[in-house]
């Protein structure tokens, strides 16, 4: 018998082949036995997914350490837990655009006569989401690294991957409670807003958790975080802003508010 997976020959007593490791599957493939692979996957207490869900909640550090310390099998690696969080926010969205449509109106966060520009910027976010928040993780570990400046501790690289676990977990918490919130009828701008002080302290929360700091020192490492966001924010607002300028978007928004 040859191993199905890299073809080494194989005793036929055995589960498990000794050269690359992988399960000896001697049965024909059933629904029964694919809904019990999976149901041993994502919900068993002993597999990977849910430990690794789990761990951080309650020590994030050991995850993040294990993988930057070299571990790779006992928790799921941080690629693949980034790339679950982000399918888990397309399915939000597809579940929120199918069957929710009026909770994505947001209307009531922008001014009057820019709802259409509002609409506009979200039907973007949600067809880019993915590759923004690619794109936001680096920006993110790069401010920790600064943050951390007088802390030897990690690389930027280092950083990346801590960044990459707390940013995935905190998605994929908001990702099931607004599917959840959905269903009783709470509005996406509302649960977005909310998420926002929620990301904030879990990450006050890994990253004093990962340093081993004190609160008062975490404190005054999040409003240094905070303040570097805003002027971040001011940058982005000013050049969004030329941009608009130049294409007409900003005389459209203004010619709607009087109208309005």
């Amino acid at each position: 018998m040859l191993c199905k997976n890299c073809n080494n020959d194989l005793p036929v007593d055995i589960n498990f082949c000794g050269a690359c490791g992988a399960r000896v599957i001697k049965n024909r493939l059933t629904l029964k036995n694919l809904l019990k692979h999976f149901a041993k996957t994502y919900f068993d207490y002993d597999n990977r997914f849910l430990q690794t869900f789990i761990k951080l909640f309650t020590e994030p550090e050991t995850v993040i350490e294990s993988y930057i310390g070299g571990t790779r099998k006992k928790y799921v690696n941080v690629i693949n837990y980034f790339a679950i969080a982000l399918t888990l926010s397309g399915f939000q969205m597809f579940v929120l655009n199918k069957f929710f449509p009026e909770l994505l109106d947001m209307g009531f966060l922008v001014r009057e006569g820019a709802e259409e520009f509002q609409k506009k910027n979200m039907s973007f976010t949600q067809e880019y989401q993915s590759i923004l928040y690619m794109l936001i993780v680096p920006g993110y570990a790069l401010i920790s690294k600064i943050i951390f400046f007088n802390y030897k501790k990690y690389n930027y690289t280092e950083h990346l991957v801590t960044n990459m676990y707390l940013s995935a977990h905190i998605s994929m918490v908001s990702s099931i409670l607004i599917i959840t919130a959905a269903f009783f009828g709470i509005n996406f701008g509302v649960m977005g807003l909310a998420f926002i002080g929620i990301q904030i302290l879990y990450y006050a929360y890994g990253f004093k958790r990962l340093f081993k700091l004190s609160f008062k020192s975490i404190v005054l490492k999040t409003i240094l975080f905070l303040l570097i966001l805003v002027v971040l924010f001011l940058i982005f607002s000013v050049l969004a802003g030329i941009v608009m300028y130049l294409n007409g978007t900003l005389d459209a928004i203004n010619a709607a508010h009087k109208a309005a």
